[in-house]
């Protein structure tokens, strides 16, 4: 199982970016699609998750702001980012938990600067 990313790069404060991770390599059962961010220095931490029965939880710092979302169909998560701020700059990485596996993408960078 392969996790592609795709969507991060430079943008202003109050800017907005869409993240993608698309799974390749077929997943069975993926009951738990969420992002990570890490930024330099700084532990990683759970920015969304998403559940296969699409209840949704967000950290504090972006609540209101990014939306996580899941194609099923397509094995795909999804994280809308808005009103993006220097905070939120980091590597994000996704990650699909399912039956038997666990699968990280390679990471994607966002930076957020003026």
């Amino acid at each position: 199982v392969q996790l592609v990313e795709s969507g991060g790069g430079l943008v202003h404060p109050g800017g907005s970016l869409r993240l993608s991770c698309a799974a390749s390599g077929g997943i069975f059962y993926a009951y738990f699609m969420a992002w990570y961010r890490q930024a330099p220095g700084k532990q990683r931490e759970l920015v969304a998750a998403v559940t296969n029965a699409g209840t949704t939880s967000y950290a504090d710092s972006v609540k209101g702001r990014f939306t996580i979302s899941r194609d099923n169909a397509k094995n795909t998560v999804y994280l809308q980012m808005n009103s993006l701020k220097p905070d939120d700059a980091g590597v994000y990485s996704c990650n699909i938990k399912s039956i038997g596996s666990n699968n990280w993408g390679q990471g994607t960078q966002v930076t957020v600067s003026s």
